[in-house]
C-alpha cells in the first residue's frame, strides 16, 4: 500500500510472478506472462472480459481487486479494509467468484487474487456481508489478541520495527508472527486456492516480515502458488525489496517512477540497458507497470491522462524483456477516492468512464508480440540520441518508437527473416528484405512492431 495518504490504503497492482518451491520466477507458468489488472471490475465483468478479450489476446493472467468482506463505502479504498475473510465484498459474492474463476480458466487466462493480509479495518460498523465489527475486533475471527502492539501510525520508514508492527494510516495490524494469525490468514488464502485462484498478490507485503510471509507461504495447500509483493522501494529505507526475493517475486516500483521521468523529461536513448542496467532487482524477481490505482492518482507514474506517452510506455514495457507486466486497467477519475462506476459493473469498454486500458489496441497488440518473442535478447538496438528508439527481439520481432515531436523516415536493421510482417500498431503490412532491412515512416508519438508468425493484417 502506498503509505501517506488515504488513497494510499489500496493494493499496488504489480506484473506477473510465480514461486517455485525454491526459485522465485517473474513469469507465470506457461508462454504468458502478461496480466492485466482488472481493478475495482465486478467479478461477472470480469469473467466476460477474460472470454471476449483477455483469452484471446494472449493474456496470461487477470488480477482482480480484493474479493473479502469489507467495510461500507463508495470510495474504492473500502475494499482494501476487510472485516473478515468471507467472499462477500462490492464485487460479487462466492458464487460469482467461482464462476468467474471457472469462465477466465476456460478462456486460458489465470487468476490472481488481491490479498489483504497486513491489516484489517478502521472504525466499527457492519461490513458489506453483513458482519459487524470493530477495529481490533472482527468476530469469529480476530480479537485484540491478535493485533500488534503497537496501536498509533506508522511514522518513521527508516525504523524497522516502527514499520512493521505499527499502523499503516491508521488500520489495524495484524500481528503476523502469531501462530493463530498465520494460520487464519493460510486459511484464507487456502479457501480461495480451492476456488481455483492460481496467485496471490500481497498487499504491503513491506510491513509484513518476510520470515511472517514465508510461513503463511508454507501453509499453503499449494505452497509453489503464484506469488508477488508489494514492496515499495525507499532509498535509506529499513525495509527494502530485496528481504523478498526468497518468498516470491517483488513489484519494482522504481521502473515505473523512472519511466515516467525518460518519457516525459529524458531522452528514450537512455533506455538501451533499462532493468538491471539501472540497478534493479533481478529481472526473474521483478513485477513492472507503468501505472496502478495508486500511482496514476498520486501521479508518481505516467497514467491514462498522459495520453500518448502512456500509450507508448506501455508498448516499450511490452516489447522490452525485463521482468513481468502488468497492465492497469481502470476508470476515470476527477475525485482520487471515487469508487468505481456502475459499482464495478462494466457494461462496456470505453463507456460510463471505464477505460479498459487493456483493450487500447496499441497495448492489446503488444500481448501477443510479447508471446511470441520470449526468451529471444535484445538485438539491433539503434536510437538518434534523443526520442526515437528501435530494436529487435531475437529473430522473432522488431518494435521502433518514435516519441519526437515530427515524423521519421528510415531503414531498420533487423535480425528479420525476409518476407510480409503485419505492423500491429498501425495494422498495415510491411517488407523485410533479404538482408533484413525494413523501411518506415513513423508519425509523432507512435510506434512500429513486427513479430514471426504475424503476416497478414
Amino acid at each position: 500500500m502506498a503509505r501517506r495518504t488515504l488513497a494510499g490504503i489500496a493494493a499496488l497492482a504489480a506484473a506477473s510472478a510465480v514461486m517455485t518451491p525454491t526459485v522465485a520466477e517473474a513469469s507465470p507458468p506457461g508462454s504468458k506472462d502478461v496480466t492485466a489488472v482488472l481493478f475495482e471490475w465486478n467479478f461477472a465483468s470480469v469473467a466476460r472480459e477474460c472470454t471476449t478479450t483477455l483469452g484471446p489476446a494472449g493474456y496470461g493472467y487477470v488480477q482482480v481487486s480484493p474479493p473479502a468482506e469489507h467495510i461500507q463505502g463508495s470510495q474504492w479504498w473500502t475494499s482494501y479494509q476487510p472485516v473478515s475473510y468471507r467472499i462477500a465484498g462490492r464485487l460479487g459474492d462466492r458464487a460469482a467468484f467461482k464462476s468467474m474463476v471457472d469462465t477466465c480458466h476456460a478462456a486460458g487466462v489465470k487468476v490472481v487474487a488481491d490479498t489483504v493480509i497486513n491489516h484489517m479495518s478502521a472504525g466499527s460498523g457492519t461490513g458489506t456481508g453483513g458482519s459487524s465489527y470493530s477495529k481490533y475486533n472482527y468476530p469469529g475471527l480476530y480479537s485484540s489478541y491478535d493485533f500488534d502492539n503497537c496501536t498509533s501510525q506508522i511514522t518513521n520508514y527508516g525504523d524497522r520495527w516502527n514499520v512493521q508492527n505499527c499502523e499503516l494510516v491508521g488500520l489495524a495490524d495484524l500481528d503476523t508472527g502469531e501462530d493463530y494469525v498465520r494460520g487464519a490468514i493460510a486459511g484464507y488464502m487456502n479457501d480461495l486456492l480451492s476456488l481455483g485462484v492460481d496467485g496471490f498478490r500481497i498487499d504491503a507485503a513491506k510491513h509484513i516480515p518476510a520470515a511472517d510471509l514465508a510461513n503463511i507461504k508454507s501453509r499453503l495447500t499449494n505452497p509453489s502458488a503464484y506469488w508477488k509483493q508489494e514492496v515499495i522501494h525507499g532509498a535509506g529505507e529499513a525495509v527494502q525489496p530485496t528481504e523478498y526475493t526468497g518468498t516470491g517475486d517483488v513489484q519494482e516500483f522504481r521502473y515505473a517512477y523512472d519511466l515516467k521521468r525518460v518519457f516525459t523529461n529524458e531522452n528514450l536513448a537512455y533506455l538501451k540497458n533499462y532493468g538491471e542496467g539501472w540497478g534493479y532487482l533481478n529481472s526473474g524477481s521483478a513485477g513492472v507497470f507503468v501505472d496502478n490505482h495508486d500511482t496514476e492518482r498520486n501521479g508518481s507514474t505516467l497514467s491514462y491522462k498522459d495520453n500518448a506517452t502512456y500509450t507508448l510506455a506501455n508498448v516499450f514495457m511490452l516489447a522490452w524483456p525485463y521482468g513481468a507486466p502488468d497492465i492497469n486497467s481502470g476508470y476515470e477519475f476527477t475525485d482520487h477516492d471515487a469508487g468505481p462506476p456502475n459499482g464495478g459493473r462494466v457494461d462496456a469498454c470505453w463507456q460510463s468512464g471505464w477505460k479498459c486500458q487493456h483493450n487500447w489496441p496499441e497495448i492489446k497488440s503488444m500481448v501477443g508480440f510479447r508471446n511470441a518473442t520470449r526468451g529471444q535478447a535484445v538485438t539491433n538496438w539503434w536510437d538518434n540520441g534523443g526520442d526515437a528508439i528501435a530494436f529487435g527481439r531475437g529473430n522473432k520481432g522488431f518494435v521502433a518508437i518514435n516519441h519526437e515531436s515530427g515524423s521519421l523516415t528510415r531503414t531498420y536493421q533487423t535480425s528479420l527473416q525476409a518476407g510480409t510482417y503485419c505492423d500491429v500498431q498501425s495494422n498495415k503490412q510491411v517488407t523485410v528484405d533479404g538482408s533484413g532491412r525494413l523501411t518506415a515512416t513513423l508519425g509523432s508519438n507512435t510506434a512500429l512492431a513486427v513479430y514471426a508468425g504475424k503476416s497478414g493484417c
